[in-house]
């Protein structure tokens, strides 16, 4: 058998990269199997078209799927393959060949940077596209994305001027105890206030009925005028009231860092869900490296429980990763870390895990 460093990086590449991409296709074909038993009633009561249900739902939830999961088929590939290498002893038959453990970390780096690199043009390219799609067909024929928000609503629309709702109607695109603010040089020059400001989607104006409009002169007195309706515009639209968690990921990343910035501005308490969308979508891609090394330490030697033993213990800290990663969305949320460090903080305690098992591990 030829051992020579060529042969063995392509072989593990194939190895890798085979491992993988069959663990993608068993586990999506379960996950579809299982959605469908869960969702064929709303298909079937909704008369949602077969075409629709494989193209504009199925075809779309895949790209989500995997790259919401690429962390776990990561790790349980590397452990895998790498076990039954070991078991075989594959690995103590290419360490007796010269080849050192470093270097045959080569093509597990290699085949990792081509999944970082696969999951980090889905996230930025495909996945926003897909979930439009996919998000739509949920608000058609599974169930209604856009709902009333909650009260008391306030908005910097643009530099000087705010806008407060007491309450937004998703049902009527209605806005109820409606007040615009314009304030220059740290003064309050005029205050329009509405019972209702109705949103016409087709002009993208806002019609104020019985308001009251009090402008403030610098002399201390002010002037107010009353209408039963009139149409303003207003860098403000029914999307901004509709803004989830859900809205975010339909967004491409310059629209994301575009609503980021206009949300700053706003003072918009919903911008952290733009600005974890933001950081997951960066995070998530390097964890195929961190991962990669954590699985190769824990799996490059024989054990006495087998390939089984190693899997466990690969199952267990994938989705151990997973939900600390979901958990450090709640810090944010909460407010106990910014998005940044909560979104990052999984990456660098895994690579502090995964520094110290490589370190360690028999070479």
């Amino acid at each position: 058998m030829d051992l020579s460093p060529r042969k063995i990086d392509l072989y593990i590449i194939k190895k890798f990269m085979g491992t993988f991409f069959v663990a993608l296709l068993l586990i999506i074909g379960i996950v579809i199997i299982f959605d469908i038993s869960e969702k064929i009633d709303d298909f079937v009561s909704k008369e949602a078209p077969l075409k629709a249900v494989v193209f504009d739902y199925y075809m779309n939830f895949i790209p989500y799927f995997i790259n919401m999961f690429s962390p776990l088929f990561v790790f349980i590939t590397v452990i895998f393959f790498t076990s039954k290498m070991a078991a075989d002893s594959e690995i103590v038959a290419i360490l007796s060949c010269g080849v050192s453990f470093h270097r045959m970390m080569v093509p597990y780096v290699f085949s990792a940077t081509i999944i970082a690199l696969l999951s980090l043009w889905l996230n930025l390219f495909v996945i926003p596209d897909a979930n439009k799609t996919r998000l739509d067909f949920e608000t058609q024929y599974i169930k209604d994305r856009h709902r009333s928000v909650g009260r008391n609503v306030h908005y910097q629309t643009a530099p000087g001027e705010f806008v407060y709702a007491e309450s937004f109607s998703s049902w009527n695109n209605t806005a109820y105890r409606f007040t615009i603010e314009r304030i220059e040089d740290n003064k309050l020059v005029s205050k329009i206030s509405a019972e209702t400001a109705v949103y016409d989607t087709l002009k993208g104006t806002w019609r104020l009925k019985k308001y009251f409009i009090r402008e403030y002169n610098e002399d201390l007195t002010d002037k107010i005028r009353s209408g039963r309706q009139m149409d303003t515009t207003l860098a403000l639209s029914v999307k901004d009231f509709y803004m989830t968690e859900k809205t975010v990921e339909t967004l491409d990343y310059e629209e994301l860092n575009d609503m980021i910035a206009t949300q700053q501005m706003r003072g918009d308490a919903n911008v952290k869900f733009a600005l974890i969308e933001k950081n997951t979508r960066l995070a998530l891609p390097f964890s195929a490296f961190i991962l990669t090394i954590m699985g190769v330490a824990l799996s490059s030697k024989k054990r006495r429980g087998g390939i089984g033993w190693n899997i466990g213990i690969g199952i267990g800290l994938a989705f151990t990763y997973i939900l600390f990663l979901r958990f450090s969305q709640m810090f944010v949320h909460t407010g106990a870390l910014p998005p940044f460090i909560a979104l990052w903080l999984p990456n660098i305690i895994f690579a502090i895990i995964a520094g110290v098992l490589y370190r360690i591990a028999p070479k």
